[in-house]
């Protein structure tokens, strides 16, 4: 038989999809067997595609379904039904139980810097294709007038509106803030959508309530769904609250391109998701959650929306159009907000995302020669449909010495000693990972991780400076310390911290250290440090393990800088030189005493050449408190050491500054102070000349 002029054009497999449009159209396999005039048995054939029926039977279906040819022959969309896209209230427990709001929710607060740390982190970890990066695109977008009208149209808000109604009336946190919300969509009539899109992810696949991507997401708290070889920073489980937490309705849209069919498709499988608290309306309670999507007709969840698969012209109203076929999510947050209140207008919000990203996600966005940046980003600022402001995130020029540190270590350039500023020094940290309480020895140590510490002179754009920037995994930023116990006048610098998988080795080592580290991280991912995980899957020792490598860490970089450390009482020699304490001796009477030592110093010069210090002092026990004097003077290469002023100086929460005195009240252990020197008393330039700070006992001071 001659090809249908159609036919080569085709979509879907022809099983998968006759079975789905007889669930859409409530029809059983025998309906459709009885009205055609075949055996129920011929029907099954074709959906388990053992057989198609031909080219005159696919014109009967088609009649029989209330379509055309096409859409049988082609099957690249669903027969309309009587059953139209609404929104799904989950009904109240019939044991009573309410919820009012979302637990998980508040686990962060949500800002959008939090926001981009989750939303990029969990598009990080579905990366699909690890030769190329993952796309992440950002996209404000504001609306008024006919837009706004045209939007809300589409997102059937007279059928939502009474529900936030009833729940915006009771007295909880969530109540109250859509309280918030409704007024000021009433009166300003203005709304702020936030797009999240990644693209060569994996997307949302998965069976529509059962385990998956999809189910996880969309239909369950605290699940996650990652195949990430270890690799992943945190889970669907917790960091998707922060979408539904960042709109101020709790609304979010989304649209999915799947890298695994599902029902024979892949392209645009859509759901909206609200998640209210327990309200009654119109005499019925609900529980709170509520699905956007076609009503299913499956007897065990009839009624309830399920996703389907959106046309164009759907996707255009709800500003949920994905660009190219990549597969990939795209979240719309309907009614976007910063909850700290320090970005309310566009461009702050636009300045929040990027910057945000470019601190968490600088490591990602870097590529060498034989390794490829994981993650690429853009934001984007739209008004009623025109673009106003479009910004690639360039990690080189908002961290530009760090950028350079893991750039040279991916080309292979580091070096072993810095002899220039553009260079970058490489070193080895070791970690040991403490063994699982089912593996090992009680008394084994532990197997050796070389994490690696890569050091570079810092440059004029750094906004932070001696700090070290620790990674794992996907590169993502865990935490930045700054190392302890820096000898005053150390020069300016930036250190990266690789671990686990971020080092790009292979090893079992690599494979036990991520894992370690990752069970020390808390569900923010912001630090190493003890955790109920740790604790209970490690032996004892595991948090020692994790303090001996902060103590590695800080040593490596003072050793790099070319400052080691002398082990002799007072502290390191050279900060003993730079920063003396002339305390007096004790009064008769009086308890003995042993003089205050110095625990850490800090310093810098600013642009008009004064030096900033902070001194951290460990004082001993003393009955009356300590009045200390200190006294700046610059170490010059001749002659006597010229006093210089202070301009400011001030004390902390453990001391006070009280006219050039530092007053340490008794029983302090621990004092910090910072001072300020005044330029016009330099007798040279600040940067020509160490400093150094004499902190002796001031005068008629009871010390």
């Amino acid at each position: 038989m001659p090809e249908s002029p159609v036919s080569a054009v085709r979509g879907e497999a022809f099983g998968p999809w006759l079975e789905r449009q007889l669930r859409r159209a409530d029809m059983s396999q025998a309906d459709m067997a009885a009205r055609l005039g075949k055996t129920r048995a011929a029907v099954s054939a074709w959906i388990t595609g053992r057989a198609e029926p031909r080219e005159e039977t696919k014109a009967r279906i088609a009649e029989i379904l209330g379509t055309d040819l096409a859409s049988v022959v082609t099957r690249t969309v669903d027969v309309p039904t009587g059953r139209p896209v609404r929104w799904h209230h989950r009904p109240a427990h019939a044991d009573g139980g309410r919820e009012y709001g979302n637990a998980a929710a508040f686990a962060f607060d949500a800002d959008l810097s939090v926001l981009a740390r989750e939303a990029t982190q969990n598009s990080l970890d579905e990366r699909r294709d690890d030769r190329a990066p993952v796309r992440v695109h950002y996209t404000l977008h504001e609306l008024d007038g006919e837009h706004l009208g045209a939007f809300l149209d589409a997102l059937r808000w007279d059928e939502l509106q009474p529900h936030y109604e009833e729940a915006s009336r009771g007295n909880q946190k969530v109540s109250r803030s859509l309280r918030s919300a409704l007024n000021d969509l009433s009166q300003e009539r203005r709304l702020r959508l936030l797009r999240v899109d990644d693209y060569n992810a994996a997307g949302l696949t998965g069976p529509e309530y059962s385990d998956g991507r999809f189910a996880a997401v969309v239909r369950r708290q605290l699940d996650s769904h990652k195949a990430t070889g270890g690799r992943a920073g945190g889970s669907y489980g917790l960091g998707k609250a922060t979408l539904w937490a960042t709109s101020r309705f709790g609304l979010v849209l989304i649209n999915s391109t799947l890298s695994e069919p599902h029902e024979g498709r892949t392209a645009d499988r859509v759901i909206g998701r609200l998640d209210l608290p327990w309200h009654e309306l119109d005499g019925q309670a609900y529980a709170g959650p509520a699905w956007l999507g076609e009503p299913d007709t499956e007897p065990e969840h009839e009624g309830v929306s399920r996703s389907w698969w959106a046309g164009d012209d759907v996707l255009r109203s709800l500003y949920l159009r994905r660009a190219g076929d990549d597969p990939g999510t795209s979240f719309l947050i309907v009614g976007a907000y910063d909850a700290s209140g320090a970005a309310e207008t566009l461009e702050e919000m636009h300045d929040k995302l990027a910057s945000s990203i470019a601190d968490d996600f600088w490591a990602a966005m870097i590529g060498g020669r034989s390794v490829g940046p994981l993650l690429e980003a853009r934001v984007t600022t739209l008004r009623n449909g025109d673009v106003f402001r479009e910004q690639l995130i360039d990690p080189h020029t908002r961290h530009p010495s760090l950028s350079r540190a893991l750039q040279a270590y991916l080309d292979g350039e580091t070096v072993e000693e810095l002899t220039a500023a553009d260079q970058v020094v490489q070193a080895d940290v070791p970690l040991v990972v403490t063994p699982l309480k089912d593996q090992g020895r009680p008394r084994d140590k532990g197997l050796e991780h070389r994490a690696v510490l890569l050091l570079t002179p810092a440059d004029d754009q750094d906004a932070q400076l001696n700090q070290v920037i620790c990674m794992r995994g996907n590169r993502m930023t865990i935490t930045a310390q700054r190392p302890r116990d820096l000898p005053l006048g150390t020069p300016l610098f930036q250190a990266v911290l690789l671990a686990g998988y971020a080092t790009e080795r292979d090893g079992t080592d690599v494979v036990l250290a991520e894992a370690f580290l990752r069970a020390s991280e808390p569900p923010e991912h912001d630090r190493w440090d003890r955790t109920e995980e740790l604790t209970t899957t490690y032996q004892r020792g595991a948090l020692t393990r994790l303090k001996e490598f902060r103590t590695e860490i800080d040593k490596t970089v003072r050793s790099l800088l070319g400052k080691r450390e002398i082990t002799r009482n007072g502290g390191p020699a050279a900060l003993r030189e730079l920063l003396k304490l002339d305390i007096g001796a004790n009064a008769g009477g009086r308890r003995a005493q042993s003089f205050p030592t110095v625990r850490n110093v800090e310093a810098r010069i600013d642009d008009r050449g004064a030096w900033h210090v902070t001194v951290q002092l460990r004082l001993p026990e003393a009955d009356d408190p300590w009045v200390l004097s200190p006294v700046a003077k610059f170490d010059v290469r001749s002659g006597g050491r010229p006093s210089v002023a202070w301009e400011l100086l001030v004390g902390s929460e453990t001391c006070r500054a009280d006219n050039g005195t530092i007053i340490v009240e008794p029983g302090v252990r621990t004092a910090v102070f910072s001072g300020i020197t005044d330029p016009a008393t330099h007798p040279v330039r600040g940067g020509y000349a160490r400093l150094t700070v004499d902190v002796p006992k001031a005068r008629g001071g009871a010390v």
